[in-house]
């Protein structure tokens, strides 16, 4: 297995995978093109006609079919080289080319839906890790890997493309924090139990909060989207921490988390970026059933000294 890459390829993000098989172009070309082949590795039943324009319908395992959800098309087709298609708002590129006595296949999707899309570039790559692992398997007549975790792989991948990154914007009268995590299609009410734990009061649940963003009492909460709170310095109310989960059909379900600082209190801005990047790695791991208790201050001193370098660009 290569690790993938994340490129930006005319204007858009576009994720790069390279395997090197022991097989000739032909070979390979029947396994990444015929339909009956592409069951034993794609993450979908794929149906289409082998010519530019065809349209291309895509079924996951679990769902029924419904005969008018043709959302992909054939893009080109150059026999035993390039194969691509769109799936939905992305295009896939395989390509295979001649080398030795086998050849390296180079896998190229091009990343839709804007900056959401970008947010799930994480799983995805993990997911095609695992898919064309099972893919050289088949080529090689061995057992395809088993299962394993897939939270180490995507935490990998979140890490090695900054998705996990926050942002510190400035506003008329301050800053706003802020951060999005794609959360791999989980239920917004399963997010929302593991944030709430089901309830919410006057003060917010210990899970949204931490010790260095002092939390105060809640201003909103409306299951499972939004969970808003006052946010405390030296005691007083300084601005707002707001919780907001979304659900795309297309694209999954995400979390957005956003604070706004004041301008005289811009000194803070490092420390709580780091505090809330941890909780998101945290949070990340307990919507994906690892419950982790240790809060790491190597890792927030790590990370506050990566944002005090990025806010002092910003400004």
């Amino acid at each position: 297995m290569s690790d993938a890459t994340l490129h930006t390829v005319n204007g858009e993000p576009t994720l790069r995978f390279e395997r090197r098989l022991r097989h000739s172009p032909a070979k390979v070309w029947r396994a990444v093109t015929d339909p009956a082949e592409l069951a034993h590795w794609f993450p979908a039943a794929v149906e289409a006609q082998l010519r530019p324009g065809a349209p291309m319908r895509f079924t996951f395992p679990e769902e029924a079919v419904v005969d008018s959800e043709w959302d992909g098309e054939v893009l080109e087709v150059d026999e035993p080289r390039v194969f691509m298609f769109r799936w939905s708002a992305d295009v896939l590129r395989i390509e295979l080319i001649p080398d030795g006595d086998g050849c390296r296949l180079v896998f190229t999707q091009t990343i839709g839906g804007g900056q959401v899309g970008l947010l799930g570039a994480g799983r995805t790559a993990a997911g095609w890790d695992t898919c064309l692992d099972t893919l050289v398997a088949r080529l090689d007549g061995t057992s395809a890997p088993e299962g394993s975790d897939w939270l180490p792989p995507m935490e990998h991948y979140i890490r090695k493309f900054g998705l996990g990154e926050g942002t510190a914007t400035t506003t008329g009268d301050g800053w706003e924090l802020r951060f999005a995590r794609d959360l791999v299609w989980k239920p917004p009410a399963d997010v929302w139990q593991v944030l709430t734990d089901g309830t919410v009061g006057e003060k917010p649940p210990v899970q949204a909060t931490n010790g260095i963003v002092p939390a105060g009492r809640v201003v909103r909460a409306q299951a499972p989207k939004v969970l808003a709170y006052e946010w405390l310095h030296d005691g007083e109310p300084a601005g707002t921490v707001r919780w907001e989960l979304f659900s795309d059909q297309e694209l999954g379900v995400r979390v957005e988390l956003t604070q706004t600082v004041p301008a005289h209190l811009g000194e803070v801005l490092p420390q709580a970026m780091a505090a809330w990047h941890l909780q998101l790695e945290l949070f990340f791991a307990a919507i994906m059933g690892e419950v982790r208790c240790a809060w790491s201050a190597d890792r927030i001193t790590e990370l506050t000294k990566h944002y005090a370098g990025a806010t002092r660009s910003s400004a």
